[in-house]
């Protein structure tokens, strides 16, 4: 039998300037915290109930409740340690980590991740600005670091950091307001059917 998958997403709560501030210094703190929590509500709509996955929700801060969602704090230090600390507190099986903030996700990329764990030991999924959106791992996770986090150096410097990795679907996050003009983004950056509840 197969050991059970689990989805880990990475989630602030989405309160005003508390999120997206790269974001907020091109459009605004009123219009990046309201693009954030349509993309957070999209994201748990799509992936949260798939049958073929747990979804857990990482929080900051590590009293957040999310209604409705299994939790786990993200706890302290750099974006490394959080994502370290989260892939390696699930018991067994194979885990995938991913934001709160991909537009163009779906439940194919992740299954396509969850695939690629049965034959290598880590996973990534590149995004095009050199980062990445997507860290998946079925042996504990090494210390991630150093990384140049928030930078076009982070996927490579992780890439050594993992050994046997494989790359995964490329897929962008949102750190720009540029990002927000790319057409497989833009088409996706309507208000969800279900609105997030907290």
């Amino acid at each position: 039998m197969r050991a059970r998958q689990t989805l880990i997403v990475m989630a602030k709560r989405p309160v005003l300037g508390r999120v997206k501030t790269r974001l907020a210094a091109g459009i605004g703190p009123v219009a990046a915290t309201a693009f954030y929590r349509r993309t957070l509500a999209r994201t748990l709509r799509l992936l949260g109930d798939d049958p073929r996955w747990r979804t857990v929700v990482a929080v900051s801060p590590d009293t957040w409740r999310p209604r409705g969602w299994a939790v786990l704090p993200q706890g302290g230090g750099d974006l490394g340690a959080r994502m370290a600390r989260c892939l390696n507190a699930v018991p067994s099986g194979p885990t995938v980590l991913i934001g709160a903030d991909i537009p163009g996700v779906a439940p194919a990329h992740i299954a396509r991740a969850f695939t690629l764990l049965r034959r290598h030991p880590y996973v990534l999924g590149p995004a095009s600005d050199g980062g990445y959106w997507l860290i998946g791992a079925r042996k504990p996770v090494p210390r991630l670091a150093p990384v140049r986090w928030s930078s076009a150096h982070a996927l490579a410097d992780t890439t050594r950091l993992l050994p046997g990795v494989v790359l995964g679907d490329t897929l962008d996050d949102v750190d720009e307001p540029a990002d927000l003009r790319k057409p497989a983004i833009s088409e996706r950056c309507g208000a969800p059917r279900r609105p997030f509840r907290e």
